[in-house]
């Protein structure tokens, strides 16, 4: 299946649950554990903070929009930061990235680690890649220039597009 067969099969769906295509197979994403999805709200919140406080022209999306990696594969990202023109409400991809985050859980820890991470870096557009673990309360900070840096606490820029905050944002309180 190609990426457009799967965003046209999936509009078709009446039954609504998560999925990503990969290498043309279509994958169901595991429901989430509860802090999932708590510090998903908070990377959201996060990233739209420091975007108003620096007034740039992006605009942060959570899960539920699609990345197209290639003609046959689409990832469902637990947030992203798309910047230039405001997309039309109906389309479901996003193009051009800047930044990508995903929250590791049991089901998703290896891709996302590693053929996600390959993925989103083959978009020329991506320049921060964040992995964020729960468990650990730690975010791994890929860019495509440098050493990938594992952080517990501190600032945190991201550049493009521009932002500061700090990984204590994006990990929120504990439990």
């Amino acid at each position: 299946m190609t990426v457009d067969e799967y965003l046209a099969w999936s509009e078709r769906q009446t039954e609504k649950y998560r999925t990503e295509l990969i290498n043309g197979q279509v994958v169901a994403m595991a429901p989430e554990l509860v802090l999932h999805n708590r510090i998903k709200g908070e990377i959201y919140i996060a990233l739209r903070a420091a975007i108003a406080a620096g007034k740039l022209p992006c605009e942060v999306m959570t899960d539920g929009v699609t990345v197209r990696i290639d003609e046959h594969t689409a990832y469902e990202p637990d947030a992203l930061i798309y910047c230039g023109d405001r997309l039309p409400g109906h389309t479901m991809i996003v193009p051009n990235p800047v930044v990508i985050a995903e929250v590791l859980s049991p089901t998703t820890a290896h891709t996302d680690t590693s053929a996600k991470l390959i993925g989103y870096f083959k978009l020329p557009s991506v320049s921060h890649y964040l992995i964020i673990d729960p468990n650990a309360r730690t975010l791994t900070h890929y860019t495509r220039d440098s050493t990938p840096r594992v952080l517990d606490g501190g600032p945190l820029r991201l550049d493009p597009p521009g932002i500061d905050l700090t990984v204590e944002d994006l990990l929120g309180p504990t439990n």
